[in-house]
């Protein structure tokens, strides 16, 4: 199986919708745009978000067995793919790419 790197690409940030319909929370994301992990034969990596890997894992898994290509041709390297987490008030997008 091949590794994955994945890197924190952008973060969003949706103040409007926290302060509509979120409670109140201290800490939501240690996340930083550059910040990279890797993913060894398709485990979640240490310190990885548990939420955000939920949302990646599956790729990951198919790129770490030499998959991908997902969606006909979606990304321009077919053996990466461009992932968000699934929080709707504070999106993280992650670049998924296998490595040697």
């Amino acid at each position: 199986m091949k590794n994955c790197r994945i890197t924190v690409m952008k973060m969003a940030r949706y103040d409007d919708l926290i302060e509509k319909y979120e409670n109140p929370i201290e800490h939501a994301c240690d996340m930083q745009p550059g910040q990279s992990f890797v993913s060894k034969h398709g485990e979640k990596p240490e310190n990885m978000c548990d939420s955000a890997w939920e949302s990646m894992a599956d790729f990951v898994r198919e790129l770490a067995q030499g998959g991908g290509n997902f969606y006909d041709g979606w990304m321009k390297n077919p053996h990466s793919a461009m992932i968000s987490c699934n929080d709707g008030f504070r999106p993280v997008s992650f670049l998924i790419e296998t490595i040697e």
